[in-house]
């Protein structure tokens, strides 16, 4: 069911890959406008790095150098970044309690991101569910910043940057998703989420190509 299909050998092909075969039809009149973004990074926590974990995601080690860089020249920029942090209670696990064999709680010391993100440039919002925006303040502190525009990294592709995606879409906020700067636990789980979201949902891209946009608007 896991599998390496990011490596740091292959992440540009494959993504190359990835997208053109996921992107089936250009979405008309949507532009990426950097002034007006936000940068959602997920989940990237030790749980989810480690490979003596449960939970590893085996390709994630991959896409770490190009959320550091995108991290790097949305700070620059004085753009907002904002980290999400998977914690669960008995109380607030809801379904997640019964899905999955183990809740991730606070205590747990793989529940810290990773050190290679300095999240005292940016904010980090706790959640408890795959929904980034459920029962937190990401939407009021996106309000209140005037962002419309929202790039979503981070993992797992499938479960929670997905899921995240559909809500800031169904929230009016147009999502970018850089095809490399999420993981999962396999490519097919990849795959359907990256057909999904360009249907209806989202705007494909690659990471060289937001850090692009983001050097032209300079």
């Amino acid at each position: 069911m896991k599998e390496e299909y990011f490596t740091p050998s292959n992440i540009d092909a494959r993504a190359a890959i990835l997208l053109r075969d996921a992107q089936t039809r250009r979405r008309q009149g949507l532009a990426f406008r950097p002034e007006t973004s936000a940068l959602l990074v997920l989940d990237m926590q030790e749980y989810f790095l480690r490979a003596e974990s449960h939970a590893y995601v085996p390709s994630a080690r991959a896409i770490l150098p190009g959320l550091q860089a995108m991290v790097k020249a949305w700070t620059a920029k004085g753009l907002p970044v904002i980290y999400t942090k998977h914690i669960n209670t008995t109380e607030n696990a809801a379904g997640m309690a019964s899905w999955w064999s183990e809740l991730l709680v606070d205590e747990n010391p793989l529940s810290a991101i990773s050190s290679v993100f300095d999240t005292s440039t940016g904010e980090v919002i706790p959640k408890c569910q795959y929904d980034a925006f459920y029962g937190t303040a990401l939407e009021a502190r996106l309000r209140a910043s005037g962002r419309t525009q929202v790039v979503i990294c981070g993992v797992m592709t499938h479960l929670c940057c997905e899921t995240t995606a559909r809500s800031a879409f169904m929230r009016g906020f147009e999502v970018f998703f850089p095809v490399d700067s999420t993981a999962t636990y396999n490519e097919s789980f990849h795959r359907a989420t990256l057909l999904n979201l360009a249907h209806g949902f989202a705007s494909l891209t690659l990471v060289r190509d937001v850090l692009a946009a983001l050097t032209r608007s300079e």
